[in-house]
Protein backbone atom coordinates (compact mmCIF):
# COMPACT_ATOMS: atom_id res chain seq x y z
CA UNK A 1 0.00 0.00 0.00
CA UNK A 2 2.82 2.37 0.84
CA UNK A 3 4.52 1.75 -2.51
CA UNK A 4 1.25 2.34 -4.39
CA UNK A 5 0.63 5.66 -2.58
CA UNK A 6 4.10 6.95 -3.49
CA UNK A 7 3.51 6.09 -7.12
CA UNK A 8 0.20 7.88 -7.06
CA UNK A 9 1.82 11.10 -5.68
CA UNK A 10 3.95 11.57 -8.80
CA UNK A 11 2.52 13.88 -11.52
CA UNK A 12 1.11 12.24 -14.63
CA UNK A 13 3.48 11.90 -17.53
CA UNK A 14 3.12 14.47 -20.23
CA UNK A 15 1.98 13.37 -23.63
CA UNK A 16 4.40 13.40 -26.51
CA UNK A 17 4.46 16.79 -28.30
CA UNK A 18 2.73 18.73 -25.50
CA UNK A 19 5.92 19.80 -23.61
CA UNK A 20 6.31 23.62 -23.22
CA UNK A 21 9.32 25.30 -24.75
CA UNK A 22 11.85 26.89 -22.33
CA UNK A 23 11.59 30.68 -21.76
CA UNK A 24 13.87 32.72 -24.03
CA UNK A 25 16.99 34.37 -22.56
CA UNK A 26 16.37 37.90 -21.27
CA UNK A 27 17.07 40.60 -23.89
CA UNK A 28 17.18 38.11 -26.70
CA UNK A 29 13.48 38.38 -27.58
CA UNK A 30 13.62 42.05 -28.66
CA UNK A 31 16.61 41.61 -30.96
CA UNK A 32 15.81 41.88 -34.59
CA UNK A 33 18.00 40.93 -37.45
CA UNK A 34 20.65 43.63 -38.17
CA UNK A 35 19.72 45.65 -41.21
CA UNK A 36 22.63 46.19 -43.54
CA UNK A 37 23.13 49.86 -44.25
CA UNK A 38 25.30 51.81 -46.60
CA UNK A 39 28.76 51.89 -44.91
CA UNK A 40 29.19 55.53 -45.94
CA UNK A 41 26.39 56.61 -43.59
CA UNK A 42 26.78 54.04 -40.83
CA UNK A 43 26.71 55.49 -37.30
CA UNK A 44 30.03 55.25 -35.51
CA UNK A 45 29.44 56.22 -31.86
CA UNK A 46 32.44 57.85 -30.16
CA UNK A 47 33.95 56.69 -26.90
CA UNK A 48 35.08 59.57 -24.71
CA UNK A 49 36.91 57.40 -22.17
CA UNK A 50 40.52 57.98 -21.14
CA UNK A 51 42.82 57.68 -24.13
CA UNK A 52 39.90 57.42 -26.55
CA UNK A 53 38.23 60.08 -28.71
CA UNK A 54 38.97 63.77 -28.10
CA UNK A 55 36.13 65.56 -26.32
CA UNK A 56 34.37 68.37 -28.24
CA UNK A 57 35.25 71.91 -27.10
CA UNK A 58 32.81 73.29 -24.54
CA UNK A 59 32.55 76.62 -22.74
CA UNK A 60 34.64 76.19 -19.57
CA UNK A 61 34.45 79.85 -18.46
CA UNK A 62 32.94 78.98 -15.09
CA UNK A 63 35.73 76.50 -14.32
CA UNK A 64 38.67 78.72 -15.31
CA UNK A 65 40.82 80.11 -12.51
CA UNK A 66 41.15 83.67 -13.75
CA UNK A 67 44.10 85.90 -12.80
CA UNK A 68 43.62 87.98 -9.66
CA UNK A 69 43.40 91.33 -11.46
CA UNK A 70 40.54 90.02 -13.63
CA UNK A 71 38.71 88.68 -10.57
CA UNK A 72 39.16 92.00 -8.77
CA UNK A 73 37.84 94.12 -11.63
CA UNK A 74 34.81 91.82 -12.05
CA UNK A 75 34.07 91.93 -8.32
CA UNK A 76 34.40 95.71 -8.39
CA UNK A 77 31.78 95.97 -11.15
CA UNK A 78 29.36 93.73 -9.23
CA UNK A 79 29.91 95.68 -5.98
CA UNK A 80 29.27 98.99 -7.74
CA UNK A 81 25.90 97.56 -8.89
CA UNK A 82 24.91 96.15 -5.49
CA UNK A 83 26.06 98.90 -3.09
CA UNK A 84 24.60 102.40 -2.91
CA UNK A 85 26.86 104.75 -4.89
CA UNK A 86 26.97 108.51 -4.04
CA UNK A 87 25.75 110.89 -6.78
CA UNK A 88 29.23 112.39 -7.30
CA UNK A 89 30.53 108.95 -8.38
CA UNK A 90 27.26 107.67 -9.91
CA UNK A 91 27.33 110.47 -12.53
CA UNK A 92 30.24 108.68 -14.25
CA UNK A 93 27.91 105.82 -15.22
CA UNK A 94 25.97 108.23 -17.50
CA UNK A 95 28.15 108.47 -20.60
CA UNK A 96 27.84 110.06 -24.02
CA UNK A 97 25.73 108.10 -26.54
CA UNK A 98 27.49 106.05 -29.21
CA UNK A 99 26.74 108.24 -32.26
CA UNK A 100 27.85 111.48 -30.60
CA UNK A 101 30.95 109.75 -29.20
CA UNK A 102 31.87 108.58 -32.72
CA UNK A 103 31.63 112.17 -34.03
CA UNK A 104 33.68 113.41 -31.06
CA UNK A 105 36.53 110.94 -31.65
CA UNK A 106 36.57 111.75 -35.38
CA UNK A 107 37.18 115.39 -34.43
CA UNK A 108 39.77 114.48 -31.76
CA UNK A 109 41.73 112.33 -34.21
CA UNK A 110 42.19 115.37 -36.48
CA UNK A 111 44.03 117.13 -33.64
CA UNK A 112 46.24 114.34 -32.34
CA UNK A 113 49.52 115.63 -30.88
CA UNK A 114 52.69 114.70 -32.73
CA UNK A 115 54.24 111.34 -31.93
CA UNK A 116 57.86 110.86 -30.84
CA UNK A 117 58.92 110.03 -34.42
CA UNK A 118 57.25 113.15 -35.85
CA UNK A 119 58.80 115.32 -33.15
CA UNK A 120 62.24 113.88 -33.87
CA UNK A 121 61.87 114.57 -37.61
CA UNK A 122 60.74 118.15 -36.93
CA UNK A 123 63.66 118.87 -34.59
CA UNK A 124 66.16 117.33 -37.02
CA UNK A 125 64.82 119.51 -39.85
CA UNK A 126 65.02 122.56 -37.58
CA UNK A 127 68.61 121.74 -36.56
CA UNK A 128 69.63 121.20 -40.19
CA UNK A 129 68.15 124.57 -41.19
CA UNK A 130 69.99 126.27 -38.29
CA UNK A 131 73.38 124.79 -39.25
CA UNK A 132 72.93 125.90 -42.85
CA UNK A 133 72.25 129.42 -41.65
CA UNK A 134 68.70 129.51 -42.93
CA UNK A 135 65.96 131.06 -40.89
CA UNK A 136 63.34 128.51 -39.94
CA UNK A 137 59.92 129.30 -41.30
CA UNK A 138 57.76 130.62 -38.49
CA UNK A 139 54.57 128.61 -38.64
CA UNK A 140 51.44 129.28 -36.66
CA UNK A 141 51.14 127.49 -33.34
CA UNK A 142 49.82 123.98 -34.14
CA UNK A 143 46.40 123.08 -32.78
CA UNK A 144 46.53 119.92 -30.69
CA UNK A 145 44.40 118.17 -28.11
CA UNK A 146 45.71 118.96 -24.61
CA UNK A 147 46.16 116.13 -22.11
CA UNK A 148 47.50 115.66 -18.61
CA UNK A 149 45.33 116.26 -15.55
CA UNK A 150 47.18 119.31 -14.17
CA UNK A 151 47.40 120.94 -17.60
CA UNK A 152 43.67 120.39 -18.29
CA UNK A 153 42.67 121.72 -14.84
CA UNK A 154 44.78 124.86 -15.44
CA UNK A 155 43.04 125.41 -18.83
CA UNK A 156 39.59 124.98 -17.23
CA UNK A 157 40.42 127.40 -14.41
CA UNK A 158 41.69 129.94 -16.96
CA UNK A 159 38.49 129.40 -19.03
CA UNK A 160 40.60 128.59 -22.10
CA UNK A 161 39.04 125.16 -22.74
CA UNK A 162 36.34 124.82 -25.43
CA UNK A 163 35.38 121.23 -24.52
CA UNK A 164 36.58 118.85 -21.78
CA UNK A 165 36.42 115.06 -22.32
CA UNK A 166 36.53 112.93 -19.14
CA UNK A 167 36.94 109.11 -19.02
CA UNK A 168 34.32 107.18 -17.01
CA UNK A 169 36.65 104.46 -15.67
CA UNK A 170 39.52 106.41 -14.08
CA UNK A 171 41.02 104.58 -11.11
CA UNK A 172 41.14 106.01 -8.47
CA UNK A 173 38.02 108.00 -9.35
CA UNK A 174 39.06 110.79 -6.94
CA UNK A 175 41.43 112.09 -9.64
CA UNK A 176 38.53 113.33 -11.78
CA UNK A 177 35.52 113.33 -9.44
CA UNK A 178 35.76 117.12 -8.97
CA UNK A 179 36.03 117.97 -12.69
CA UNK A 180 32.28 118.10 -13.57
CA UNK A 181 31.64 120.55 -10.71
CA UNK A 182 34.67 122.65 -11.71
CA UNK A 183 33.60 122.73 -15.37
CA UNK A 184 30.09 123.80 -14.41
CA UNK A 185 31.41 126.53 -12.11
CA UNK A 186 33.72 127.88 -14.83
CA UNK A 187 31.06 127.58 -17.55
CA UNK A 188 33.11 125.07 -19.58
CA UNK A 189 31.17 122.33 -21.44
CA UNK A 190 32.23 118.78 -20.57
CA UNK A 191 31.36 115.23 -21.59
CA UNK A 192 31.97 111.84 -19.96
CA UNK A 193 32.90 109.09 -22.43
CA UNK A 194 33.58 105.39 -22.11
CA UNK A 195 37.15 104.25 -21.89
CA UNK A 196 40.34 105.87 -20.63
CA UNK A 197 42.19 103.56 -23.04
CA UNK A 198 40.22 105.01 -25.97
CA UNK A 199 41.22 108.52 -24.89
CA UNK A 200 44.81 107.31 -24.57
CA UNK A 201 44.94 106.23 -28.22
CA UNK A 202 44.24 109.84 -29.27
CA UNK A 203 47.37 111.15 -27.50
CA UNK A 204 49.69 108.13 -28.14
CA UNK A 205 49.43 106.87 -24.55
CA UNK A 206 48.08 103.72 -22.92
CA UNK A 207 45.41 105.67 -21.02
CA UNK A 208 44.33 109.26 -20.52
CA UNK A 209 42.01 110.46 -17.74
CA UNK A 210 41.00 113.74 -19.38
CA UNK A 211 41.50 115.57 -22.70
CA UNK A 212 40.81 119.20 -23.56
CA UNK A 213 40.00 120.83 -26.89
CA UNK A 214 41.13 124.45 -26.87
CA UNK A 215 40.90 125.76 -30.44
CA UNK A 216 40.01 124.16 -33.78
CA UNK A 217 40.39 125.15 -37.42
CA UNK A 218 37.67 127.22 -39.07
CA UNK A 219 36.36 124.23 -41.08
CA UNK A 220 35.71 122.29 -37.82
CA UNK A 221 33.98 125.12 -35.94
CA UNK A 222 30.48 123.91 -36.83
CA UNK A 223 31.23 120.33 -35.73
CA UNK A 224 32.64 121.59 -32.42
CA UNK A 225 29.56 123.79 -31.88
CA UNK A 226 27.31 120.71 -32.39
CA UNK A 227 29.30 118.72 -29.83
CA UNK A 228 29.26 121.60 -27.34
CA UNK A 229 25.47 121.91 -27.61
CA UNK A 230 25.13 118.11 -27.08
CA UNK A 231 27.45 118.36 -24.04
CA UNK A 232 25.36 121.14 -22.51
CA UNK A 233 22.09 119.29 -23.12
CA UNK A 234 23.29 115.93 -21.76
CA UNK A 235 25.61 116.96 -18.92
CA UNK A 236 25.73 120.64 -17.89
CA UNK A 237 21.94 121.16 -17.88
CA UNK A 238 21.33 117.82 -16.11
CA UNK A 239 23.94 118.39 -13.41
CA UNK A 240 21.47 119.42 -10.70
CA UNK A 241 19.18 116.49 -11.52
CA UNK A 242 22.06 113.97 -11.35
CA UNK A 243 23.20 115.41 -8.00
CA UNK A 244 20.02 114.01 -6.40
CA UNK A 245 20.24 110.47 -7.82
CA UNK A 246 22.21 107.78 -6.05
CA UNK A 247 23.55 104.87 -8.08
CA UNK A 248 23.79 101.13 -7.48
CA UNK A 249 21.35 99.25 -5.24
CA UNK A 250 20.51 96.67 -7.92
CA UNK A 251 19.82 93.02 -7.06
CA UNK A 252 21.33 90.09 -8.91
CA UNK A 253 19.27 87.67 -11.03
CA UNK A 254 19.07 84.97 -8.32
CA UNK A 255 18.00 87.42 -5.63
CA UNK A 256 15.39 89.01 -7.92
CA UNK A 257 13.87 85.61 -8.78
CA UNK A 258 13.78 84.63 -5.10
CA UNK A 259 11.95 87.86 -4.20
CA UNK A 260 9.52 87.31 -7.06
CA UNK A 261 8.71 83.80 -5.78
CA UNK A 262 8.19 85.10 -2.25
CA UNK A 263 5.87 87.85 -3.50
CA UNK A 264 3.92 85.34 -5.56
CA UNK A 265 3.57 82.96 -2.60
CA UNK A 266 2.35 85.82 -0.40
CA UNK A 267 -0.13 86.89 -3.11
CA UNK A 268 1.51 90.29 -3.59
CA UNK A 269 1.92 92.16 -6.85
CA UNK A 270 5.43 91.28 -8.08
CA UNK A 271 6.67 94.34 -9.94
CA UNK A 272 10.03 93.85 -11.60
CA UNK A 273 11.11 97.43 -10.87
CA UNK A 274 10.50 97.13 -7.14
CA UNK A 275 12.00 93.64 -6.83
CA UNK A 276 15.16 94.52 -8.75
CA UNK A 277 16.22 97.19 -6.21
CA UNK A 278 17.69 96.65 -2.78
Amino acid sequence: MLIHSRLDDQPPKAKAGSRKKPAPAPGAAGKAAKITKNPLFEAKPKNFGIGQHIRPKTDLTRFVKWPEYIRLQRQKVILSQRLKVPPAIAQFSHTLDKNTATQLFKLLNKYRPESKVEKKERLEALAKATTEGKEAAKDKKPLFVKYGLNHCVALIEAKKASLVIIAHDVDPIELVVFLPALCRKMGVPYVIVKGKARLGTVVHKKTAAVLTLQDVNSEDQRELATLVSAAKANFTDKYEEQRRHWGGGLRGNKSTQMMRKRAKAAGLDSKAAALGKL
